[in-house]
């Protein structure tokens, strides 16, 4: 996936009201950016540290840049957007290139199931079982080489996970797939300790036949692209 807009370097300020962050460019101007992520952002939003964003010049937007990277100290990048995994992974699925979900005839995005929710990729083909892809980006790193989720409570998290469990229960395929949006991260695991309940469903949904699948990305000022598998420890 590249970037619509050629990424200008800046640094952060602040980030608040979860959706915005002022920022500074290089030339001294100080201009507030749309963050595109819910989350937390644990660790990610320091300040004075160096992040990039997308301007843009579309006038139905109230915002004319959007906060699409951070890069850490170490040369490393994480994406900051969380509607990048599904933009990145549908490209990928569609072309068979996500090793396990290959070979399916249909591809659904945001398809309903479940108690008033929506699975992110409904894969279908002929003499196969359905799979219900849940897609989760990742960007928590407490220490090094190791990427963690989430990275705050997440009840909707855990509810996705009961989900899918019911799925593999009607005699269908169900995957938790974690795509890590970080160039530094060797592996992935849970951050059990931030959400004990979200640990829990998930060792629920694995026992009851839920498969994992971790991925990382590679990550460029230029564009975000499906990277390699991720070996996923369980806590």
């Amino acid at each position: 996936m590249r970037f619509e807009t050629p990424l200008i370097p800046a640094r952060l300020l602040r980030r608040y009201k979860r959706f915005l962050a002022d920022c500074r460019l290089e030339d001294g101007t100080e201009i507030t950016a749309h963050v595109a992520n819910p989350g937390s952002m644990l660790g990610m939003a320091e300040p004075e540290s160096k992040i990039w964003l997308e301007p843009n010049d579309d006038p139905k937007r109230k915002l004319k840049y959007a906060w699409r990277l951070i890069e850490h100290e170490s040369g490393a990048f994480t994406g900051v957007d969380t509607g990048v995994p599904n933009r990145v992974l549908r490209a990928a699925l569609q072309a068979g290139q996500v090793a396990g979900l290959e070979g399916y005839d249909t591809l659904r995005p945001e398809v309903k199931y479940g108690e008033k929710s929506r699975i992110d990729f409904l894969l279908a083909g002929d003499g196969r079982r359905d799979c219900y892809v849940e897609v989760k980006s990742v960007t928590l790193s407490r220490r090094p080489g190791l990427a963690e989720f989430p990275d705050s409570v997440t009840a909707r998290g855990a509810k996705h996970l009961a989900e899918l469990s019911a799925m593999v229960a009607l005699g269908h395929r169900a995957v938790m797939l974690y795509l890590v949006q970080r160039t530094d991260a060797e592996e992935v695991t849970l951050a059990g300790d931030i959400d004990p309940a979200y640990a829990t469903a998930f060792a629920r949904a694995v026992q009851s036949g839920v498969e994992v699948i971790a991925l990382g990305c590679r990550i460029s000022p230029e564009e975000i692209t499906l990277g390699d598998p991720l070996p996923f420890r369980t806590p």
